[in-house]
């Protein structure tokens, strides 16, 4: 399967897990992203050796996508597409960072190394957290939450759009894709100079569907607003949901259980 293909079929696959029914999916679709906004700002709030303090913070997570019932083979598989652009970025920390941080027997650890496993560690918490939230509610709705939150409309329509119609560019993506393959013939067609022709062919295809999308949805209506009849309603239970995640999620902040573990287990030692 192309790389296109893997794509378009995971964004069903999202759509999909949803659908699903759980008590992380019965929330309030504000809570999850406000409990989502949350959680990120905590784990980038990290200074850049913390690692210890991020562990609870995994913990978190893990228990999360266990309770909405999203497989984890789904979401390590969409991690690792991810990241060797952490690895990237962070790649040159061991090579300027020599200041020693941790030894450990005859093994120095720099802070560079530090640096990089706390950016990587940072990274998959974020990035899971984001795949576990589309994955739980459903792009459409977070976007409809954040409108209700306070973001701009015309903003939320551009990104319900792009989404939207995300779909037909990689259908018309794959149908190019497979009228090449079909019109090559012992590996004649599949070169840089045929990529850059298809590339072209996809751009004006795309200018003349949405054109014709355009039109169509002028005709039936569209004036800019998002109309939903799925509306949901804050209830009490998700408030007490967010008061207590949020004050979990604080306490997990300011106090570094991980650190205070491992005193308490030296001087028991000691």
């Amino acid at each position: 399967m192309s790389a296109i293909e893997s794509a378009f079929f995971d964004l069903h696959r999202f759509e999909r897990l949803a659908a699903r029914d759980s008590a992380v999916h019965r929330l309030d679709p504000r809570v999850k992203v406000l409990i989502t906004l949350a959680f990120l700002v905590c784990v980038v709030s990290f200074d850049k050796y913390a690692i210890a303090g991020l562990l609870p913070f995994a913990l978190f997570l893990t228990l999360v996508i266990g309770l909405a019932g999203i497989p984890s083979g789904f979401v390590l598989n969409r991690l690792l597409l991810a990241a060797p652009l952490a690895l990237l970025i962070g790649l040159f920390n061991p090579v300027y960072d020599h200041q020693p941080l941790m030894r450990i027997g005859a093994l120095v650890i720099t802070g560079g190394w530090l640096s990089l496993l706390s950016l990587l560690l940072r990274f998959c918490l974020t990035v899971g957290a984001v795949l576990a939230l589309i994955a739980t509610t459903g792009f459409n709705a977070v976007c409809m939450a954040l409108k209700r939150l306070g973001m701009p409309a015309v903003l939320a329509v551009q990104f319900l759009l792009l989404y939207r119609y995300l779909f037909v560019l990689v259908e018309e993506g794959l149908r190019l894709n497979r009228a090449r393959t079909l019109r090559s013939f012992q590996g004649r067609g599949l070169g840089i100079r045929a990529f850059g022709f298809l590339l072209g062919s996809l751009l004006l295809r795309t200018l003349d569907r949405s054109q014709r999308i355009h039109l169509a949805m002028r005709c039936r209506g569209f004036d800019g607003t998002i109309r939903t009849r799925n509306l949901s309603r804050l209830k009490g239970s998700d408030v007490l949901v967010l008061a207590v995640v949020l004050g979990v999620l604080l306490a997990m902040r300011g106090f570094d259980g991980p650190v205070f573990l491992g005193r308490f287990i030296i001087g028991l030692a000691a």
